[in-house]
């Protein structure tokens, strides 16, 4: 496996011309048989797409927000969405590449974000939601300085835009981080 630091990695805003690239990405991250060779799959809880070109555009286009693309060797290897909402930033659509997981790219590419969203505009705290059965995922994200908040919000059943659940209970917890 190929360290995450191996060759240079390459910061910036998507563009219209990323959508294909970025869908294939958050898909094979999480959804279908090529999100199993990483560790971030929900193809167990959730099946059906995880997002669309409509929906990665609206992120690119968004007032306050921004896509920021990973590249590697001018291939993109992983996403994540950056939203100004005031004092702080709320961190989203975070995707690594199933091959590349593993090896630190995810840390740093967070790392990243979490200093962008403090210097570009000065936010105190970064906020994100995960789907609260994750346990995996969230222990990844309290190792790097989230915390649990306990504050939940319903999982959208019935919008096949964000996948068909597999289960009944899900729903998305707010995990927090002072970005000091």
């Amino acid at each position: 496996m190929e360290s995450a630091t191996d060759t240079a990695l390459t910061f910036r805003d998507a563009t219209d011309a990323d959508v294909d690239a970025l869908v294939a990405l958050i898909q094979s991250a999480y959804r279908g048989e090529s999100s199993r060779a990483g560790w971030t799959t929900e193809a167990d809880i959730l099946q059906g797409q995880r997002t669309d070109p409509e929906g990665v555009l609206e992120v690119i286009k968004a007032p306050d927000s921004r896509l920021l693309t990973v590249e590697r060797a001018g291939r993109v290897v992983a996403c994540c969405q950056l939203e100004h909402r005031g004092a702080h930033a709320y961190f989203g659509m975070f995707a690594v590449s199933p091959a590349l997981q593993g090896a630190g790219l995810g840390r740093t590419v967070i790392a990243e974000a979490e200093r962008q969203a403090r210097e570009t505009w000065g936010a105190s705290e970064m906020h994100m939601t995960v789907i609260s059965v994750r346990e995996d995922l969230i222990a990844w994200y309290e190792r790097r300085g989230y915390r649990r908040t306990g504050r939940m919000t319903p999982f959208p059943y019935g919008d096949e835009r964000f996948g068909v659940p597999q289960r009944d209970d899900l729903e998305f917890e707010l995990l927090v981080k002072e970005l000091v």
